[in-house]
């Protein structure tokens, strides 16, 4: 008797590591939905999809699809390289970057002591 479930490594082709950096928190979402491009992605690629048309963090994905966080990741990454998704941008995304810093420096100093 066959396992209906299919191994992680076969939905990533074996790849474990993104060429996007995505957190758990990392929030996704879809810009606009094309029901063709839907059609042929591969069904845990389209559920992906699907669920990023609300925008949605990593994490969430990976719990309400049942996917392991590591194959969601993978194929996230996939979706963004064919602009089929967002990722917008965490807290890591501006950790190096002055002005952010320095924003947060100016928000901390008129909080009430």
């Amino acid at each position: 008797m066959k396992s209906k479930r299919v191994r992680a490594y076969t939905l990533t082709g074996g790849r474990t590591r993104t060429r996007h950096h995505l957190l758990v928190e990392t929030l996704i979402s879809v810009p606009e939905f094309d029901p063709v491009l839907a059609d042929s992605l591969m069904p845990e690629s389209r559920a992906l999809y699907t669920r990023a048309c609300q925008r949605i963090s990593v994490a969430e994905l990976s719990a309400t699809l049942t996917l392991p966080l590591g194959v969601v990741r993978v194929l996230i990454s996939d979706l963004a390289g064919q602009n089929a998704v967002f990722i917008h941008p965490t807290a890591y995304a501006y950790q190096n970057n002055p002005q952010v810093l320095e924003r947060i420096l100016d928000g901390l100093k008129q909080l009430p002591v």
